[in-house]
């Protein structure tokens, strides 16, 4: 017997030894991937804002290349970058090329008169996708012609695939960190451990196939295709990334935490581990921000904090809720809760003051106006979130009361009830969060004018005379920018000797307004004009081609 006692605390520590040796490890392979990351700029969701030439610029003679400038800093999907002639050829020669946020795409010079294309589809710095199209012509616009090249656009199924991945990852990392606080600090010990390792286990599982899911998935979010459409190189491309390397970390950190959580759910850990594991934890967590909109925000070191203590407050929050409302609030005896309840209370009422502090500061962040708030996708997902966190912190109150009131560790059947209308909120919680970390933030999409067909108005009138093409930028209340273009009946550009137009709102009883108009061609002539009223506007426009042709049409125009 004597020398079987005295092995023991040999073999425990050999133990130890190894976990930590393993951890390490696993460390050191995260480390390794952290050095081997490129440089990136910061970015997020970069939006074209201007080209050369101009979007539905008329130009004399054909450009030798085409220039796109983005807000920020954006990476290359090969094949992605097209400028389509009016004939439906290819007008780029060579491969575009990238610097920061200017991308140059050379194109032959000598193309024919019309309309040209560009598309493109890039990368921006917070691993989105960014894509687009617009045109321009040269000498005379001409019908637009049709890229018949592989589409620009996502495959909505890899983006919902993308949002499930998220959400499992989430899901997976409240399971994990839930058990493991609860495990190392509130657990009786009289209580058996299983349940709850099960749990932890099926979390850190979670967490590592929904981590590979987002590598495996980003490939196709990115360059576009189905969720099998998956290349070496597009996975290479990816793993190289800012993007990869984080995921990379992700796994090493997970590798290195599974050997020191082995201990700790067989029974109480030294002070040592736990530091080293909660050190873990916590460079694990900067991983999410690090790979999404923090990292490119315009304040990238507050938003990469803030959005680690809003990840790693939730998961301490949902995950112990988990925890009392499946194993605690069912076996522990009256005696037991009412050592517990009383401190995990505090615990959560930290753990919710950290996430609502870190929420109100990534949302002022990433939505910089009240307009911007209301205006556009991202802010509308974050009032839904808001609403639907209230809703939670009120039962959250609820259960704090009755802890106070010492009625919990008597009747736990009612905290278990509140615990699960709050877990049952915060799943949505949760899908709402997936899909706001893959919409562009509000700052970003309320500044994104330039190469998009929001708000723009386009059409074509007919009459004896020649054929009118009007085009109305934004096509919204205040100053708009109109641009008029004559053709022939055979689609040839029509001189035109004077041009007059109006714009009148009759249900608002506004009369007609001319607009001042410019001619820069034979056949296009451009003006400005201020629509003080939305509604739908009747634009009247006459051509003088010859001293006795002239003709009248009108179009109209919604105005929002």
């Amino acid at each position: 017997m004597i020398p079987a006692v005295r092995r023991r605390p040999v073999a425990v520590a050999d133990r130890r030894w190894a976990a930590r040796l393993a951890a390490a490890t696993g460390l050191l392979v995260a480390l390794v991937a952290l050095l081997l990351a490129p440089a990136s700029p910061a970015s997020a969701h970069a939006v074209l804002v201007s080209s050369s030439p101009a979007a539905s610029a008329v130009v004399p003679s054909g450009p030798a290349e085409v220039v796109l400038t983005f807000s920020e800093g954006v990476r290359k999907v090969p094949g992605k970058v097209r400028v389509i002639a009016p004939d439906g050829s290819r007008a780029d020669r060579g491969e575009p090329s990238f610097s920061g946020a200017v991308v140059t795409i050379p194109v032959d010079p000598s193309g024919v008169r019309g309309t040209y294309l560009v598309s493109y589809r890039v990368i921006s710095a917070d691993s989105h996708p960014v894509s687009g199209a617009f045109t321009y012509s040269v000498g005379a616009p001409s019908p637009p012609p049709v890229d018949t090249g592989s589409d620009n656009r996502a495959d909505p199924v890899v983006g919902n695939a993308v949002k499930v991945a998220k959400y499992l990852g989430y899901a997976g990392l409240l399971l994990l960190v839930g058990p493991a606080l609860v495990l190392a600090a509130l657990w009786p010990r009289r209580l058996p451990r299983r349940g709850p390792v099960r749990l932890a286990w099926a979390g850190l599982g979670l967490l590592v196939v929904a981590t590979l899911a987002d590598l495996w998935l980003q490939v196709p979010y990115t360059a576009g295709g189905g969720l099998f459409d998956v290349t070496g190189s597009g996975f290479s491309d990816v793993v190289g990334s800012a993007f990869g390397t984080a995921h990379l970390v992700r796994l090493g950190l997970l590798a290195a935490a599974a050997f020191l959580l082995r201990p700790l759910f067989a029974g109480p850990i030294g002070r040592t581990d736990g530091i080293i594991l909660a050190v873990l934890g916590g460079a694990a967590l900067f991983t999410w921000p690090l790979a999404g909109h923090p990292a490119a925000s315009p304040a990238p070191a507050v938003s990469v904090v803030v959005d680690a203590v809003h990840l790693g407050s939730m998961a301490v929050w949902l995950g112990g809720l988990v925890m009392l409302a499946v194993f605690l609030l069912r076996r522990a005896d009256e005696r037991e809760l009412g050592a517990i309840l009383p401190i995990w209370s505090r615990w959560a009422a930290l753990a919710v003051a950290a996430l609502l502090l870190a929420g109100t500061v990534q949302g002022l962040i990433e939505v910089a106006t009240p307009k911007a708030l209301v205006d556009t996708t991202y802010g509308q997902l974050l009032l839904a979130k808001i609403v639907l966190f209230a809703l939670v912190i009120g039962v959250a109150a609820y259960s704090r009361a009755l802890v106070r009131g010492r009625t919990a560790a008597q009747r736990p059947g009612r905290v278990r009830r509140a615990i699960w209308v709050e877990l049952a909120i915060t799943a949505v919680v949760l899908g709402v969060s997936a899909t706001l970390v893959q919409t562009t933030p509000a700052r970003t999409a309320a500044t994104d004018v330039a190469g998009t067909t929001t708000g723009y108005f386009s059409t074509t009138l007919s009459s004896p005379v020649a054929s009118v093409q009007v085009e109305l930028d934004p096509a919204e209340r205040g100053n708009n920018s109109v641009h008029f273009y004559a053709y022939t009946k055979d689609n040839r550009p029509q001189p035109v000797q004077e041009w007059k137009a109006t714009a009148a709102l009759p249900s608002a009883g506004i009369e007609p307004i001319e607009i001042p108009l410019l001619p820069l061609t034979d056949n296009h002539a451009t003006g400005e004009i201020n629509l003080p009223a939305a509604g739908e506007w009747q634009l009247r426009v006459t051509v003088r081609t010859t001293d006795i042709d002239q003709a009248t049409v009108t179009a109209t125009v919604p105005i929002k």
